[in-house]
């Protein structure tokens, strides 16, 4: 009866003529480019604290959108804004995504941009835009770079609420209801802050 050590030496051989055969020419095997999702998805990335915001002054963002217009926090002084990290994989997102919708519409000192937090080709999350219709801009942010403006999220889906001076009122880590955001929005005009 074989021992385990020839059984072991046969499988490790057998694996490298496979190997071998699959290489078909001379050519080194490469990485796939960098600019095909899967690369992105499989390169190893050293874990990062999430970083610190600066929470003192008026948040700046300025991001081109997934209709090939240009979003900036600026141009929404005035107002309260909604800013939501979301992925298209991430089901609680997707869920307050139509509520969010109907609080954009419905309320006209709050509006509501979606940032993609998702490693996702341009095109394809245009296509998921199109398929999950909502009544404000989207933008798509890097993973691996989010914006400085807030804490890189640690769970998805994060929001933000920004008073319209445009400083950060509040963060929600987590599914967020029109309720929760407008109990803020009210009680701030009322001269309570939760």
């Amino acid at each position: 009866m074989p021992s385990f050590r020839h059984c072991a030496g046969a499988v490790l051989l057998g694996g490298f003529g496979l190997l071998s055969a699959c290489k078909g020419n001379d050519t080194a095997i490469s990485d796939p480019p960098i600019s095909s999702p899967a690369a992105t998805l499989t390169q190893s990335q050293p874990a990062q604290p999430p970083a610190a915001a600066d929470t003192d002054g008026p948040v700046s963002l300025k991001l081109a959108t997934v209709d090939g217009g240009t979003f900036d926090t600026a141009a929404h002084r005035g107002r309260w804004l909604v800013v939501n990290f979301w992925a298209t994989w991430c089901h609680p997102c997707l869920a307050e995504m139509p509520e969010l919708s109907q609080l954009d519409s419905r309320r006209q000192d709050i509006d509501v941009v979606g940032l993609a937090y998702d490693d996702i080709a341009p095109g394809a999350l245009k296509s998921f835009v199109a398929a999950h219709p909502v009544s404000y801009p989207i933008a798509q942010v890097d993973v691996f770079d989010p914006p400085k403006a807030f804490e890189a999220p640690t769970g998805l889906p994060t929001t933000y609420l920004l008073d319209p001076q445009g400083k950060i009122a509040k963060r929600f880590v987590g599914p967020v209801t029109p309720r929760d955001i407008e109990q803020i929005v009210d009680g701030a005009k009322g001269g309570a802050m939760p």
